[in-house]
């Protein structure tokens, strides 16, 4: 009887210190007002915050850690596989998350607890980055390129679904003008670890070797499996399965929402004008290697990047749950300001460009801009749609992007004939109209 009732009384403690330390993040006396979650879902609104938050740091940071602009092409270098498979990381990576969605709408809608489809694909990537980490330390050569390929093509199919699950469910249990907060204080947290990494680097601690790179990648899914096992113990209330139906027919249904729905045609237009902000990052890098610079360098990027989002994620949280339309605004303006200045001192003032640390800076008001524009966009939707309308709108919209993005990989191609830093200055215009056409958009909070 004792045991029972000093467990219950601990169980008291720890939810009246989350419900403080919730309060305390939210900054405001009255941190539940749920206007479009029901009472049952509200009175767990904290406990699902924290969970919610844990699982999305351990996953951010392996996302850090898997990066396929860094980790995995010097790892396709040390396992010596061709160089031209290495144009396909990204667009695999973050297309082939994107796309298959629209095909995944219908089988998420058919789960009363859609957690579960979170914890499926989360499980998918751990396994997937492991396998690359075990590619890392056992293949070379062609083997190790392809083996890497599709085991990326694997992750980015369970990313897909994680996002479009994970989007669902802090819809049904995290209330209006706290979602903006939860993705805020995640990129916080994940910035400051992502920024240990980059100081790791920076000071040459690291082997430059293929099994630093291996071990990297079997701890990066490690932390996937970590996230799942938090995600799971999130309380969430069963919900409408409607439209679980067939997959294609749900999603040819679905697409009808770009015709039929102005604001929504409109947001994905904008969002596809605001990958500029992501496409960018690239060339910054490049733009820094041909000024001679080595190793450490990369380290200085992950600083920046890591900075970045710590200090301005929870600021531009807060913004969005004020007005995500005006946060997509001024990302786009900033991304689109700070490539004009890139491009200027690229052409006009090579000395200034020639300084160690002056691509890193740039990095970082890159870096600031865009994680606005992530966290004004992923507010905006989760706003702009309701209930079961909620998963078609992530589903529909994440496909046109996926599928938007690989067309404008194509710009890359312009390398041939124009410098990166021309091509900073093309994406930067593409910012300006997406800040243009941002604010034909209403205001959803």
């Amino acid at each position: 009887m004792n045991n029972l009732q000093s467990s219950e009384d601990f169980a008291r403690a720890t939810r009246t210190r989350l419900d403080g330390l919730y309060e305390y993040l939210v900054d405001e006396e009255d941190a539940r007002v749920c206007t479009d979650i029901d009472e049952r879902a509200c009175r767990e609104v904290p406990r699902n915050f924290f969970l919610m938050l844990v699982a999305n740091v351990f996953t951010k940071l392996g996302d850090e850690l898997s990066n396929p602009k860094t980790v995995l092409a010097w790892l396709f270098n040390f396992a010596g596989a061709p160089l031209g498979l290495v144009g396909f990381l990204v667009p695999i990576r973050e297309s082939g998350s994107l796309i298959p969605q629209l095909l995944f709408a219908a089988p998420v809608r058919a789960l009363a607890r859609r957690k579960w489809a979170w914890v499926a694909g989360s499980l998918g990537q751990a396994l997937a980055v492991m396998g690359i980490g075990g590619v890392a330390l056992a293949l070379q050569g062609w083997a190790a390129g392809i083996a890497i390929l599709v085991l990326l093509t694997v992750f980015s199919l369970c990313r897909g679904l994680c996002s479009i699950a994970h989007k669902d469910v802090v819809g049904k249990t995290i209330p209006k003008t706290r979602r903006g907060r939860l993705g805020g204080w995640s990129g916080t947290v994940a910035g400051l670890l992502g920024l240990a990494v980059g100081v790791y680097l920076a000071l040459g601690l690291a082997p430059d070797t293929a099994g630093f790179y291996g071990g990297l990648l079997l701890a990066a899914g490690g932390l996937w499996l970590l996230g799942a096992g938090c995600f799971a113990l999130v309380s969430e209330q069963p919900g409408d399965t409607g439209g679980g139906g067939n997959a294609i027919a749900e999603a040819l249904k679905s697409l009808r929402l770009l015709r039929d729905d102005a604001a929504f045609r409109r947001f994905v237009s904008v969002r596809s004008l605001l990958l500029c902000s992501a496409l960018t990052a690239p060339y910054y890098v490049l733009l820094a290697q041909q000024e001679g610079s080595g190793l450490w360098t990369l380290g200085l990027f992950m600083i920046a990047s890591g900075l970045a989002g710590s200090l301005s994620s929870p600021v531009w949280g807060r913004l969005a749950d004020r007005s995500s339309k005006q946060v997509m605004i001024r990302a786009a303006l900033l991304t689109a300001g700070n490539g004009v200045v890139v491009f200027l001192v690229t052409w006009l003032l090579p000395a200034l460009a020639a300084l160690p640390g002056f691509y890193p800076l740039a990095f970082f008001v890159l870096g600031i801009a865009h994680s606005g524009v992530r966290l004004g966009r992923k507010t905006y939707l989760l706003d702009l749609a309701g209930g079961n309308k909620r998963t078609d709108y992530v589903a529909v919209s994440n496909t046109v992007i996926g599928v938007v993005l690989l067309a404008a990989g194509s710009i890359g191609a312009l390398a041939a004939v124009v410098p990166p830093e021309g091509i900073v200055l093309v994406l930067s215009l593409l910012g300006l109209g997406g800040a243009a056409l941002g604010g034909y958009l209403p205001e959803v909070e």
